[in-house]
């Protein structure tokens, strides 16, 4: 694959569609390449999360451990971001994922993410808004169902 090909794939990530040719450009220069088999680990639930991985190729599995019993998340292909809480903030993997096909992912590390925000103002201001959207959608579901369950 190619930086320009990893442009492409960065630029249909909803997170980065925002960002400018340059910009993508710069993600996408300080990314790291993953080959994975099928079967092999990308992530660990509980570990700690230092980056964020972009599905360029195949399919990936999120599972939850939950006592006894693995739930399946969700499968993720082509253009998912994995881990976008690990690009603002220290955290833990709330699942495991898996490589259910042979892939290629984008590794992203917040270091590299900060830098992005710190070179491009503009950018930062639009992902502050962006989550503040969507912090207020969780907290306005959150009530709802408080409404439900204690009614």
């Amino acid at each position: 694959m190619s930086l320009e090909s990893d442009i492409a794939i960065l630029r249909n990530v909803p997170l980065f569609e925002s960002l400018a040719s340059d910009q993508l450009r710069l993600l996408a220069f300080g990314a790291e390449r993953r080959r994975l088999s099928a079967g092999e680990i990308v992530f660990r639930q509980d570990a700690q999360a230092d980056a964020g991985f972009v599905i360029a190729v195949g399919t990936v599995a999120l599972a939850r451990q939950a006592g006894n019993q693995q739930k399946l998340v969700g499968m993720y292909g082509p253009g998912t971001l994995l881990g976008e809480l690990a690009l603002i903030t220290e955290t833990t993997r709330p699942a495991s994922a898996n490589a259910e096909t042979d892939c290629e992912l984008l590794r992203i590390t917040r270091p590299m993410f900060r830098r992005m925000l710190e070179e491009y103002p503009e950018y930062a201001a639009g992902l502050h808004e962006r989550l503040k959207v969507q912090f207020a959608e969780m907290t306005r579901q959150i009530l709802a169902l408080e409404d439900r369950f204690s009614g």
